[in-house]
């Protein structure tokens, strides 16, 4: 072997190396997620049924969620707004779809709409986004579930 082709193989070779090590990282980073099991979340008991009627209930609960190593003891505080409509129940994120306040109901002077203090956006009643306010969507709804005469909420879903 001539010393021009073992200098080309040699620098070839730990070229390849320290790609592959810079490379593996980027790789790993990018399936990461597809490698992740899915979570289950589980429904969380939030009262009875009858206690929600037609108008808006904020309810705070508790849900177990491990955010990377770090797991609040307890578990980490959750709201959501609860109505009643007939026999239809519906439970919404209090998070708002524009920068990620939190909404009221009837906030800031209004009246029977959901209300951002951040930049004046509404939803009604159902969380559909007002149009002409600043939310894109309407609000996220939480998974319901009725056992023995008790709500249950889920994962936050996104509507579509």
């Amino acid at each position: 072997m001539s010393r021009r082709k073992f200098l080309t193989y040699t620098i070839a070779s730990t070229a390849g190396f320290l790609g592959s090590g810079m490379l593996f990282p980027m790789v790993r980073f990018a399936i990461d997620p597809l490698l992740q099991k899915g979570s289950d979340t589980k429904f969380v008991d939030i009262g009875t049924v009858s206690e929600f009627g037609s108008k808006p209930k904020a309810v705070e609960f508790r849900i177990q969620r491990k955010d990377g190593w770090y797991q609040e003891k307890g578990g980490e505080k959750a709201t959501a707004w609860v109505l009643k409509e007939g026999s239809e129940i519906l439970a919404l994120s209090p998070i708002c779809k524009h920068l990620g306040c939190t909404v009221k109901w009837e906030g800031g002077g209004r009246t029977n709409v959901f209300y951002c203090p951040c930049h004046g956006g509404e939803y009604t009643k159902d969380g559909v986004n007002v149009p002409g306010t600043p939310p894109p969507k309407p609000l996220d709804v939480y998974a319901t579930k009725i056992e023995g005469g008790r709500l249950l909420l889920g994962a936050v879903k996104e509507r579509g």
